[in-house]
């Protein structure tokens, strides 16, 4: 009984059923009729009257049926609309019934959805701020310190103890430095305060202006950085994001191989998608850090790199994915990395 209740309770559905029941009455009564009064012709009117009454029930189920398809036309339009991006757009829930009881509680889900992004934007905007801040609070004692440590190794000419520890000193400056500019660049992206300047660049370009930064370094560890791909390769981005990531990357690798290794970085373009990899002859990932290697502040136990802060490859897959594209690390021990980038081609999506 409940459950007929709230179906008739719809306006549409409700009109269906009592024009259905009217029908058969009028049906009813006119073979009666036909019965009693029209002996002759008795099964030729109840005949034409049966198809009176399909005919009726035939047009009043189209045409319920149609207002129905037109009502879930309407909420399949809005919902496209919401994930398109219109977080305003809702489903018509003005009548009674079922359906719109869904739609009620599908509005419902939207405007909880609506304020848990509301809530994680305002957490991503003060977690930039507060990085941002930080930051800035630091850099004037950090360039305090860096002027006192350089007057120091000026002073310290001829004092080799002295020298080395203010050598030492300026290291762990620059990995403080270092820390805080990447900090802030996560914190940036995160928030997603920071509009990527995307152009169609180049990649043979990029990746040369990748190798001018890194081939002192490499030229002095004694290792060696390649460049292979066509000079047709393009893809949209933000050129200074882009560099950032690779050059991340490359840093990686450079830290993790020795004396006589390769650092190869190799660019194609396929039917959808650019991609770049950067592989080394490095000592490897081991096996149990490979799934944690993008986690910010991650450090393996097997590292023997105790410089690095752990904000290199979680930056790096934050600006990729911020263009759209995925980042794949695959490993060997003692055979080395190789890190792949994909991007998709708008144009041929």
């Amino acid at each position: 009984m409940n459950y007929a209740m709230r179906m008739l309770a719809n306006r549409n559905t409700r009109r269906l059923f009592e024009g259905t029941a009217g029908a058969v009455v009028l049906f009813t009564v006119a073979a009666a009729a036909a019965a009693v009064w029209g002996r002759p012709h008795a099964a030729a009117l109840v005949v034409g009257a049966g198809a009176c009454l399909v005919l009726v029930l035939l047009g009043g189920l189209y045409l319920y049926f149609r207002n129905q398809e037109r009502i879930l036309e309407e909420a399949v339009s809005q919902v496209q609309a919401y994930l398109a991006g219109n977080t305003d757009a809702r489903l018509p829930c003005e009548e009674e019934g079922e359906l719109y009881r869904l739609f009620q509680e599908v509005n419902s889900l939207a405007a909880i959805l609506n304020a848990h992004a509301e809530q994680e934007n305002a957490a991503r905007v003060f977690l930039k701020d507060t990085l941002s801040n930080i930051s800035h609070q630091l850099k004037t004692p950090l360039a305090a310190l860096n002027i006192y440590n350089g007057l120091l190794q000026q002073e310290a000419e001829n004092l080799p103890a002295i020298r080395d520890f203010a050598d030492r000193s300026e290291q762990e400056l620059d990995r403080m430095d270092n820390l805080v500019q990447n900090l802030l660049k996560i914190a940036r992206l995160d928030a997603g305060t920071t509009p990527l300047e995307k152009a169609e660049e180049p990649v043979a370009g990029l990746m040369e202006a990748v190798r001018r930064q890194f081939s002192w370094r490499a030229s002095q560890e004694g290792k060696t950085l390649e460049l292979a791909g066509a000079d047709d390769v393009t893809l949209v981005c933000d050129r200074v994001w882009m560099l950032e990531a690779v050059g991340n990357l490359v840093k990686n690798a450079l830290d993790h191989t020795e004396a006589g290794d390769t650092v190869k970085i190799e660019w194609k373009s396929f039917a959808s998608t650019v991609q770049i990899t950067v592989a080394d002859t490095g000592s490897g990932i081991h096996p149990e850090d490979l799934p944690h290697i993008f986690k910010r502040f991650y450090r393996s136990r097997f590292s023997r790199d105790n410089q690095g802060v752990g904000l290199g490859l979680p930056l790096a897959k934050a600006i990729v994915e911020a263009h759209d594209g995925t980042i794949q690390a695959e490993s060997e021990l003692g055979r080395g990395t190789v890190f792949t980038l994909r991007f998709w081609i708008p144009a041929k999506l």
